[in-house]
């Protein structure tokens, strides 16, 4: 019995995208630096809005963010007047530079990628999916980190805006009420699992 509750502890936390390490709503992200596709060295402090940032986690080969892509350009575009800006990552190990620069401009993201060598803030931030998000306040502080919203199977069908619904109450200076709902999408393809193969 107690080893069925064990394992059902562990596949309800991969399913979820929830790692040992991580950072829990309410509470503030460290400033980090990370190369961008051009290799200059970007800050969080440096690119965020007046009104904070969102940290998107992205792959240049996975289904589900090739889906999310025209979604989050659009975010982007929406909220960058508003003052909060989005902050492209990519984590995956098994993607060279040269293959996120190409898609980064195929899909013609309007927000930077930065390149998270050796998955080291995404193991900081407990990130374990593409696409996976976290909005943080104009003080670094997470309020919202999950999925962008629930249209998992990308049928066109969003009934529930999770990140915008976030965005909104926040810039209204209202509680957020939903502040994480499990992300979904390809795994993050980590330096360490990559090596072990």
């Amino acid at each position: 019995m107690k080893r069925s509750l064990f394992l059902f502890t562990v596949i309800l936390m991969f399913t979820a995208g929830i790692s040992a390490q991580g950072v829990a709503v309410g509470s503030a992200v460290e400033n980090f630096s990370l190369p961008d596709m051009g290799g200059k060295s970007q800050t969080l402090n440096d690119l965020k809005g007046s009104k904070g940032a969102l940290i998107v986690f992205l792959s240049a080969q996975c289904p589900t963010v090739k889906a999310y892509n025209d979604k989050i350009n659009l975010i982007a575009a929406d909220y960058a007047a508003k003052g909060i800006n989005v902050i492209g990552i990519n984590s995956n190990a098994t993607e060279d530079l040269n293959w996120v620069k190409n898609h980064a401009a195929e899909v013609g993201y309007k927000f930077p990628v930065l390149i998270d060598k050796g998955n080291v803030l995404a193991d900081k931030l407990g990130a374990g999916f593409t696409p996976e998000v976290y909005f943080l306040d104009a003080k670094n502080v997470l309020v919202y980190h999950g999925a962008i919203d629930n249209d998992r199977f990308n049928r066109g069908n969003v009934t529930e805006p999770y990140l915008r619904t976030a965005f909104d109450a926040q810039l209204a200076g209202k509680k957020v009420e939903r502040t994480s709902v499990p992300a979904f999408g390809c795994d993050i393809k980590r330096a360490k699992a990559i090596a072990a193969q």
